[in-house]
């Protein structure tokens, strides 16, 4: 009787910046929200779009691309903004990610993630997972609990905890 090896596949919520490709892992998205419109919070950082009222909670609203150095997000159709459950100091915090455009959501396997390149990424190595392969493109995925530093959860918790 021979043993059956089976492989593991993680899902993934694919998403673009600019022409990047990058991915979250889909046991931390909560929901994607057509981008509308947030309310702008004095005295926070430039990435740090607002808040969001999402079913009664106040939920800020982060642009990734200003987070990476990438730019401001231009609002188009396409714009959204992806709900994230982050863990601060064992509290379950909301947080909104603003995108380019979300596109879909993937299976890959352990075989197709590779670790990430030492140099030639705008983003500290800390912050990425892995790069997955699929279909010759490579898809940077984000280890979103170290995107933001426990003093910036903090700080957007405070900020949307005065709305």
């Amino acid at each position: 009787m021979s043993e059956s090896v089976t492989i593991e596949a993680d899902q993934y919520l694919t998403f673009k910046l600019e022409d990047e490709i990058f991915a979250l892992g889909i046991d931390k998205v909560r929901e994607v929200l057509e981008f509308n419109r947030v309310t702008k919070v004095p005295q926070t950082p430039d990435m740090m779009r607002g808040v969001i009222n999402l079913r009664g909670s106040v939920v800020p609203v982060i642009d990734l691309k200003l987070k990476f150095g990438m730019g401001e997000t231009q609002k188009s159709v396409n714009t959204c903004v992806i709900i994230v459950e982050l863990d601060l100091d064992g509290e379950n915090t909301l947080i909104g990610a603003l995108a380019d455009s979300v596109q879909e959501v993937i299976d890959l396997e352990e075989s197709q993630i590779e670790p990430a390149p030492k140099i030639g990424t705008r983003l500290n190595n800390e912050l990425i997972r892995g790069m997955g392969k699929r279909n010759e493109e490579f898809i940077i995925i984000l280890e979103i609990e170290k995107v933001f530093t426990l003093s910036e959860l903090e700080m957007l918790q405070n900020a949307a905890e005065k709305v």
